[in-house]
């Protein structure tokens, strides 16, 4: 028990010290203070959640619509690229005129090989038996693939559950806010932000559905026709984003978005704000080959069906890496970057409903939930300075600290505070005396079997030790459970809990440990009051 090495102190020491110095700026920024803290220190605060600081209520809902047009788009790019596999299949221009996908099969002897890759492009649906495409011929040498009911729904159905993911990240990306982020019904996402008084931002964050795309110019389009809409079949006219006109591109995209890895906001040779992007393995590939391919031509660069630019390819680009250059602003910049990186939406989403949640009762429950954990704290210091004397007064110094060790993690990691969370931060230090509650016990036990202070106070703690690892764990499975699988308010409760378990074993053990060898070792007392 004495040998409680000088590393260990300073070690124990040095993270009490770091707990209360990040905790210190949230409990200023609650108080007409929050000023006072020199700027040299550090500025972690937590942040507070949607019923205690207020913010934004989104309520989203998927452009069905635009999710049929997506899903048509993604099949055409499958069907080229099945058709130009050997054995090659010549076939026309590909339509998705009416909602469905036909093309014609300039070789009657393959319209059977072109009608089996088709269905292999399909998938069977789970529990109905039906698969997600039909897929016939019409006129004996035009295949047709039309979507099937089941089919609809379930990719409407997927591309919500990716839509919700993407949301998150645009909104989180570091994954430490309490948001909420929620699917609704079929077709639905509910958005809760807290601190986001002015929503117009997050819905421009959240709306912009980020597919990128690289096409190839079409030269031979007339450029008098493509300013009235019309383009040469295998072509589309696209809106300049700056509005300065119309251009028109090759339907196949080269590349997309979804080969990305990487987007930064960054800033081009002139000082001007663009975003550096970086390929992953097989886009590189592909981004390079396109690029050998049509040097000296032009190549358009396409945000949600807007030509951001169209720059010539002066030479091929063989790093995986690219520049997109607009008119950007570095605001701008910087969130289409973070739509880039956290991926595209599958489906467009509008906004349905939106409303600002007022804090107007945040305060209120700020008052009332300190006053609850200065109560409840106040009772359990108390408790343990009549039952336990002096080994009671160091399990209160350990659950001082464990509070200020509670805060200051929280706020190194941002993290969001709602009125779940304090009820989680209450229960915490309510049960934070637990383990000094058994480590005492078990001390008594041995001082009355008559062994000496130095073996009891030695057995105690590690006799204890068991015990205090086993219920520990069942509240972190308990609380790692529902980080995992719940959100919002459930997610901050268990957030809470899990952060005040770690922070309770080691305060209730390895701090008091500390702080029972120092007083043992500097008086060797002959007789303990506990």
């Amino acid at each position: 028990m004495l040998e409680f090495p000088k590393w260990k102190v300073w070690l124990v020491s040095l993270v009490v010290a770091l707990g209360v110095l990040l905790s210190i700026p949230s409990l200023l920024s609650f108080t007409r203070y929050a000023d006072a803290w020199p700027k040299w220190l550090p500025q972690y605060k937590i942040s507070l959640g949607l019923d205690l600081a207020g913010g934004s209520h989104l309520l989203l809902e998927a452009d069905a619509a635009d999710a049929q047009k997506q899903r048509l788009q993604a099949m055409e790019d499958s069907v080229s690229t099945e058709l130009r596999r050997d054995p090659r299949i010549e076939i026309g221009d590909i339509s998705t005129a009416g909602g469905r996908l036909s093309f014609l099969v300039r070789n009657p002897t393959q319209v059977d090989a072109a009608v089996d890759r088709m269905r292999n492009l399909t998938k069977p649906l789970a529990l109905t038996g039906q698969r997600d495409w039909d897929v016939g011929v019409v006129d004996s040498t035009r295949v047709v693939m039309t979507p099937t009911p089941s089919g609809t729904a379930q990719a409407l159905k997927d591309a919500m559950g990716v839509a919700r993911d993407v949301v998150r990240r645009r909104i989180d990306p570091g994954g430490t806010k309490e948001i909420t982020v929620i699917t609704e019904g079929g077709n639905r996402i509910l958005v809760e932000v807290p601190g986001v008084e002015n929503p117009e931002q997050l819905k421009q964050l959240i709306g912009q559905t980020a597919r990128l795309e690289f096409k190839l110019v079409d030269q031979s389009a007339n450029p008098q026709e493509v300013q009235q809409g019309r383009a040469p079949p295998g072509s589309q006219v696209l809106p300049m984003a700056d509005g300065s006109g119309f251009i028109a591109v090759k339907r196949r995209v080269m590349v997309s978005g979804d080969q990305l890895v990487d987007a930064k906001q960054s800033f081009d040779q002139d000082g001007r704000p663009d975003i550096d992007i970086t390929f992953n393995t097989a886009g590189a590939r592909r981004f390079a080959r396109a690029t050998q391919e049509n040097v000296n031509k032009p190549f358009a660069i396409i945000l949600d069906d807007k030509v951001l630019s169209a720059p010539n390819i002066n030479e091929p680009i063989l790093g995986g890496r690219a520049q997109i250059a607009g008119s950007f602003t570095v605001q701008s910049a910087h969130d289409l970057a973070v739509s880039l990186a956290s991926g595209k939406l599958p489906v467009k989403l509008n906004v349905i409903e939106e409303r600002t949640v007022s804090a107007e009762l945040g305060q209120d429950s700020i008052h009332k939930g300190a006053i609850a954990s200065a109560v409840g704290t106040l009772g359990v210091i108390l408790f343990m300075l009549i039952t336990y004397g002096r080994f009671g007064v160091y399990a209160n110094i350990a659950l001082v600290v464990n509070a200020f060790l509670i805060l200051g993690i929280m706020a190194m990691f941002n993290a969001t505070l709602t009125l779940p969370g304090i009820a989680g931060f209450i229960l915490t230090i309510g049960a934070a005396v637990d383990a000094n509650v058994l480590i005492n016990e078990r001390i008594r036990e041995e001082m009355h079997r008559g062994r000496r202070i130095i073996d009891a106070v030695e057995t105690g703690y590690r006799e204890a030790m068991h015990a205090i690892i086993d219920a520990n764990v069942t509240h972190v499975i308990s609380a790692g459970i529902m980080a995992y699988f719940g959100s919002g308010p459930v997610r901050g409760f268990a957030i809470v809990l899990l952060i005040g378990v770690v922070t309770s074993v080691f305060t209730a053990v390895y701090f008091t440990r500390m702080l029972v060898a120092l007083w043992i070792r500097r008086t060797r007392p002959r007789a303990i009051n506990i």
